[in-house]
């Protein structure tokens, strides 16, 4: 009897523990079959940074990453759903499974990469450094030694200065970071060279000037989350891969910079 009673125990606990594959298997299967099946993207960006993504006059939201991601989707055969948010939540909810990827200007690093697969690189930027027009004791990174920027909290700008030495405070936008600069409340701020530019487009009499930028360009990707079932990543990386192909990449990136930032050189 109690032979029995045993067995019906572990039969019991084998059938629970399948129930719980079934379910885990449910939750990490084929992403990209379960968008289209939805029939949506969800894509999460900060919306606060032109022109990348930001609210035109009618509030609208209106950007080169916000017109990537609609192609992306497109090319899924999907609609997207954008979601804003603060930086340093993007990546979490990306993990968290709150959004399938992050399309924000994002560029590839080997620590993100520990928890994330990265698309092929859809934009190559660089950094630039950026002080008040009257500032000339910075004229370089090494220059940020003991000194204090301003930029989005857990953002690869931010990290570098604080690697050069430099004391951050984090901010939401890139008008603040500038705004603090020019206020005197931050020496310098760092951020894509091509924000800069589009910046002072739109404000041309702004006081500050550019005065460092990185040798070589920072790849701009994709977030997902990382998963053994590479269908997901395959699809993303053929449409990015036909959006600069058919020219549209390089469309956008003049229409909102300017100039083609689709490939480094």
């Amino acid at each position: 009897m109690k032979k029995w009673i045993r067995m019906t125990a572990l039969a019991l606990a084998a059938l629970l523990a399948l129930a719980g594959c079934g379910k885990k298997q449910e939750q990490t299967g084929d992403r990209l079959a379960q968008i289209q099946q939805k029939g949506e993207l969800v894509i999460a960006l900060e919306g606060n940074w032109a022109p990348w993504s930001f609210h035109d006059d009618s509030d609208a939201l209106v950007g080169y990453d916000v017109e990537v991601g609609k192609a992306i989707a497109e090319k899924l055969g999907v609609k997207a759903t954008f979601v804003e948010g603060e930086w340093d939540g993007l990546l979490a909810g990306v993990e968290a499974g709150r959004y399938d990827m992050v399309i924000n200007g994002v560029d590839i690093t080997d620590s993100r990469k520990e928890t994330y697969d990265f698309s092929t690189p859809y934009a190559y930027i660089k950094t630039a450094l950026v002080v008040a027009k009257d500032n000339d004791t910075i004229q370089s990174f090494e220059d940020l030694a003991g000194k204090t920027t301003a930029n989005s909290i857990g953002s690869t700008y931010m990290e570098m200065a604080e690697a050069y030495g430099a004391a951050c405070s984090g901010v939401d936008t890139l008008d603040e970071t500038i705004q603090m600069v020019l206020q005197g409340r931050a020496d310098a701020t760092l951020n894509a060279n091509v924000s800069f530019y589009d910046y002072l487009n739109v404000h041309p009499d702004a006081d500050f000037k550019l005065v460092a930028q990185t040798e070589d360009a920072s790849h701009v990707a994709i977030p997902i989350v990382k998963s053994e079932d590479s269908s997901f990543l395959d699809a993303l990386n053929s449409a990015i891969d036909e959006l600069r192909a058919d020219g549209t990449l390089k469309e956008l990136g003049e229409k909102y910079f300017g100039q083609d930032i689709s490939s480094e050189n």
